[in-house]
């Protein structure tokens, strides 16, 4: 049996020959921050905490993904992963499983200087920081929040520390940081983080994301190459990479762009989704879930575990639909989703 079948019979396979080896993880759907893309200025109404995943229930979940599941990187994600109090330790017995997974974390930054170390000792190999402007002013309205100090610290402290690449991610929005896309190449040039440019989503609780104000990737390469030099990284094999890369003046730095609306990468997915209520998402727009916390209560053993999560992966549909006249945008946000 050649390793694609072999993965096909016991991984989280589809019925379109994607087989999922990337779990990315909610570990809270609340936030510090309150981000005009995301939620509004109130907040939301919180997951109560007999809903959540116990860290212990994490870990279980993760593990079975990884020993039974064929998966290989495990990102952490929320809402904001800081704001989990127990992150070090399941970032630690996630690094211990075997085989060992690829650990990184997703976050706004805010905290990430004063658990940096920690992260690195507990074996977290590296982290995506969100930060759309280098504007303090822009930052509030963006926002809500004057932490921008606080997202620039945890950037540099995760760095000494050793969770490399550091890699930033923006969001561009229309009337607010629209210009800034080669301010925020040019601070991260500066330091050696990689930039990676996210194109707008409809994912906000508000559910008032509007196509036609989208800053689409063809713009932001064109507010790029005014500045900057860019060719294509055609040595970076993308694969199931979800952002087209680019040489700035040759390399070897890069920028790369997310382009999940205009250029949907939906055909080489690899990635599946657990909410911080033990929900399976197949895909980041499903309309639907399968729920894993229940059995998991119930004391489900690891086999059928397993096994509930192939069957939800495999009636994963082939593309996200956001291009279809039909596309309905998910009832649950991204903050309660998980990146």
């Amino acid at each position: 049996m050649t390793a694609i079948q072999e993965a096909t019979r016991t991984g989280l396979a589809d019925r379109y020959g994607r087989v999922a080896t990337d779990l990315r993880v909610s570990l809270t759907d609340r936030c510090n921050l309150r981000c005009t893309y995301c939620m509004p200025e109130e907040g939301l109404d919180w997951l109560a905490k007999p809903e959540l995943l116990t860290d212990d229930e994490v870990v279980r979940l993760v593990s079975v993904a990884v020993t039974q599941l064929g998966v290989q990187e495990i990102r952490f994600t929320g809402g904001e992963p800081l704001l989990r109090r127990g992150l070090v330790d399941i970032v630690a017995r996630t690094t211990q499983l075997a085989p060992r997974p690829e650990v990184s974390l997703t976050t706004n930054g805010i905290g990430l200087a004063r658990q940096a170390k920690a992260l690195q000792e507990a074996g977290l190999d590296r982290v995506n920081v969100s930060l759309d402007t280098v504007d303090a002013e822009t930052f509030k309205k963006l926002t809500r929040r004057d932490r921008m100090k606080d997202v620039i610290a945890g950037l540099e402290a995760a760095n000494d520390a050793g969770l490399t690449p550091v890699k930033v991610n923006a969001v561009l929005m229309r009337g607010m940081n629209d210009t800034e896309a080669p301010q925020l190449l040019e601070f991260c040039l500066e330091r050696g983080y990689e930039l990676r440019f996210i194109e707008q989503m409809p994912l906000d609780a508000q559910h008032g994301w509007d196509r036609s104000t989208m800053i689409t990737a063809d713009e932001i390469l064109g507010m790029l190459t005014e500045r900057f030099h860019l060719t294509p990284d055609d040595a970076s094999k993308r694969g199931s990479a979800p952002a087209e890369s680019f040489l700035v003046a040759g390399g070897p730095q890069t920028v790369g762009i997310i382009a999940s609306v205009t250029r949907p990468f939906c055909g080489d997915c690899d990635r599946v989704r657990l909410t911080a209520d033990g929900q399976v998402r197949d895909c980041l727009f499903a309309r639907t879930e399968s729920d894993l916390r229940t059995a998991l209560r119930a004391g489900a053993d690891d086999a059928e575990l397993a096994d509930r999560w192939r069957r939800a992966m495999a009636g994963k549909l082939p593309g996200h639909g956001i291009n279809d006249p039909s596309f309905l945008q998910p009832s649950r946000p991204m903050s309660a989703i998980g990146g």
